[in-house]
């Protein structure tokens, strides 16, 4: 049974936390308030998110603030951050967003449906690193627990090997129809920037198994950590 993912919703106003539950609902996934920049930071030491909606007007610790946090943590810095806030005050405010590490800047009042969208986009992203994660842990078991076996298991490794570069091949084509679909709707930079980041890290896990498979000269312990 595959997990939900989770998403953090940060906001100071229990009325916008309860606007943004009811858009984001129909996504099926986890969503977990938060309702100050210390309280976001408290969810991030435990939990692993999929994407944080922050809102940029707190009291005390702003947005801005608990985005640097965030990026400073090395088990948070590589979550998207879309920031949400109620006033523009032009192509210097927005900028100064995309600075502190957001993936993307809303302005209030948004389009529900424009912001669901976004979002499920960087789920579907999380979803999918997590199981490539998952196989290639499996896949390094196995290939420990078959050095130990020996003889009869010798085979297998090697069929695991193929498995798992097929699958990757298919997460792989749809990252690359995923980025020509964000070229061809003229997305913004920040949006484009993020697919990059997850080709990135497919062409990591490629390189992985290219080094295990035989004749290489690799072994399991080659798999690059993912955040």
């Amino acid at each position: 049974m595959v997990q939900k993912a989770k998403i953090l919703l940060v906001d100071d106003r229990p009325e916008n936390l309860l606007a943004l539950e009811a858009i984001l609902s129909a996504l099926d996934q986890t969503l977990v308030r938060a309702s100050s920049g210390e309280e976001a930071l408290k969810a991030l030491l435990t939990d692993d998110f999929a994407v944080i909606l922050l809102d940029v007007q707190m009291p005390g610790m702003d947005g801005f603030e608990t985005a640097a946090h965030i990026k400073r943590r090395e088990r948070t810095r590589d979550i998207p951050i879309i920031f949400l806030t109620a006033i523009n005050h032009g192509p210097h405010h927005t900028f100064r967003g995309y600075a502190a590490g957001a993936v993307d800047y809303i302005s209030k009042p948004f389009d529900p449906w424009v912001l669901r969208a976004k979002v499920s986009v960087f789920v579907e992203l999380y979803m999918k690193n997590c199981k490539l994660r998952e196989q290639a842990a499996l896949l390094r078991l196995q290939l420990e627990g078959d050095g130990h076996a020996g003889g009869e298991n010798e085979k297998e490794p090697a069929g695991l090997l193929a498995e798992l570069s097929a699958r990757l091949a298919a997460v792989e084509e749809q990252a690359e129809a995923l980025s020509k679909q964000l070229d061809d709707e003229s997305a913004d930079a920040a949006a484009v920037a993020t697919a990059a980041h997850l080709e990135r890290k497919l062409t990591g896990l490629r390189r992985a198994l290219d080094a295990l498979e035989p004749g290489t000269g690799g072994g399991a312990g080659v798999l690059p950590a993912q955040g």
